[in-house]
């Protein structure tokens, strides 16, 4: 693959604010002050040696406040609501050096294969299962996410859910919006005394531990990892041992091939009668045919499901048979609670995912840092100061031997004052920060590089 030409921004560019009214409570207290004091020595920022600038594409209605970072960077971003089609991101993609998107966006091979100048892919959401991680690594796209920032956004939606299955007030509510009383306490529990099984015991699945015991509820939890449990929850050693002795099961586990389907008629047989199903993981975890027949048969008493195995890709669009042939059926079970993958959606969540995969981002096309890449070798070096003179090599290579010896090589005639590689399967990244470099050495520089044998990308940053 031919080195990308990656244009250098243009510095000059501030995001200026308005006077306004005072702040109200929520931007108070989503306001960070900084208190630090100056470095001794500031960094150098970097800027790619090339002359255009960098361009973003943001898709489905990604925090503003991300938009806004990188702005203040001096980036050309471009902001839409909506996610886009393959063929839509096929023809746009070309024009842009990175794309933030959510979980409908889908980067496929065909998508990668057309962005000629792309260099980054955030996923602002836990999920990466979106992004052809192989093709883009293939590539030298390293792609980043957040790990961790909906996490209890999450959790808490898992308490409401688990409070209103059991009270069955959401179905409550939709009677009374359609006009009819119906005051019951048959089939009403407390939560309190009751087993929640916590099906992957991650960041989301310890969180929702936590929550859980304070209200009094058991914990169990079953993962494929021997985790130590926080308060007095347990791990059981199989997923069956927790379906047979919970009252409510919630999933929290990626969508790979060993749990596509994991819960199917098999594993809802072996959930108690009148548990509750919770699923806010991903769509294809639960087979949902199975679920509407635990549910129609009363064997479950009810369930809520965030996720779905094909979602619509903007607001406004129906969930319908079209969709999912079980569509109907699904809705007209009593004590259902279908959401439209809202998990994460809070201001809260949003907030601090557009800040950490902005970060990220920004760190990639500023430093060529790649800690926290989901797909690349996860590489960085300590800051260029603003004294050194020199540039920044960042050169992704097929993970082949010889491939130090060529750089090396090229590197001989200049100090190379630090350097680092590291590599991940068939990919390798190596940084190095070379000193005392001409400006007319620069391009021959990047040049030679580019025509080792391994090269699949190479960005000079000075």
């Amino acid at each position: 693959m031919a080195a990308i030409a990656i244009p250098v921004r243009k510095s000059s560019k501030e995001v200026h604010m308005s006077p306004s009214t005072p702040p109200a409570l929520h931007e108070r207290m989503n306001r960070r002050d900084s208190l630090a004091s100056p470095a001794v020595r500031a960094p150098k920022v970097l800027h790619p040696v090339d002359n255009d600038d960098l361009r973003l594409l943001l898709l489905e209605n990604i925090s503003q406040e991300a938009v806004r970072a990188f702005q203040a960077q001096g980036f050309h971003v471009d902001h839409s609501a909506k996610a886009m089609s393959e063929d839509e991101l096929v023809e746009k993609i070309p024009q842009y050096h990175a794309i933030g998107i959510r979980s409908k966006t889908k980067i496929t091979e065909r998508v990668i294969k057309a962005a000629s100048k792309l260099l980054v892919i955030g996923c602002f959401c836990i999920g990466t299962n979106q992004v052809d991680l192989i093709t883009a690594a293939k590539a030298g796209i390293p792609v980043f996410n957040s790990p961790f920032s909906n996490s209890r956004s999450v959790a808490e939606l898992v308490i409401s859910e688990v409070i209103a299955l059991s009270r069955q007030y959401f179905q409550r509510a939709f009677e009374m919006r359609e006009g009819l009383w119906n005051k019951q306490s048959k089939g009403c529990w407390e939560v309190r005394g009751k087993t929640l099984g916590i099906v992957g015991y991650g960041h989301i699945g310890a969180q929702l531990s936590v929550l859980s015991e304070a209200l009094g509820m058991r914990v169990l939890f079953y993962d494929v990892v021997n985790i130590m449990p926080l308060g007095s929850a347990r791990q059981v050693e199989t997923l069956t041992a927790l379906l047979n002795e919970s009252d409510f099961v919630t999933l929290h586990v990626p969508e790979l091939p060993e749990t596509t389907n994991m819960i199917a008629a098999e594993q809802l047989a072996e959930m108690k009668k009148g548990a509750y199903l919770i699923n806010n993981a991903r769509g294809r975890v639960v087979d949902i045919p199975a679920l509407i027949d635990a549910l129609k048969s009363g064997h479950l008493a009810g369930a809520a499901l965030d996720v779905y195995p094909a979602e619509p890709g903007a607001n406004g669009a129906p969930f319908d048979d079209q969709l999912n042939s079980w569509a109907s059926p699904l809705r007209a079970i009593p004590n259902v609670i279908l959401t439209p993958h809202i998990g994460g959606s809070t201001e809260e969540a949003q907030r601090m995912i557009g800040e950490e995969v902005s970060s990220a981002l920004t760190r990639y096309l500023n430093y060529g840092a790649t800690i926290g890449s989901v797909n690349f070798p996860e590489v960085d070096l300590r800051a260029i100061t603003a004294e050194q003179l020199g540039i920044r090599v960042c050169h992704v290579h097929n993970n082949i031997p010889g491939v130090l010896r060529q750089v090396n090589e090229v590197f001989s005639p200049y100090n190379v004052e630090k350097q680092y590689s590291e590599s991940k399967g068939d990919i390798a990244y190596l940084m190095a920060d070379i000193a005392d470099v001409s400006p007319s050495d620069i391009n021959k520089l990047r040049e030679l590089i580019s025509k080792t044998s391994a090269n699949i990308l190479t960005r000079l940053l000075a």
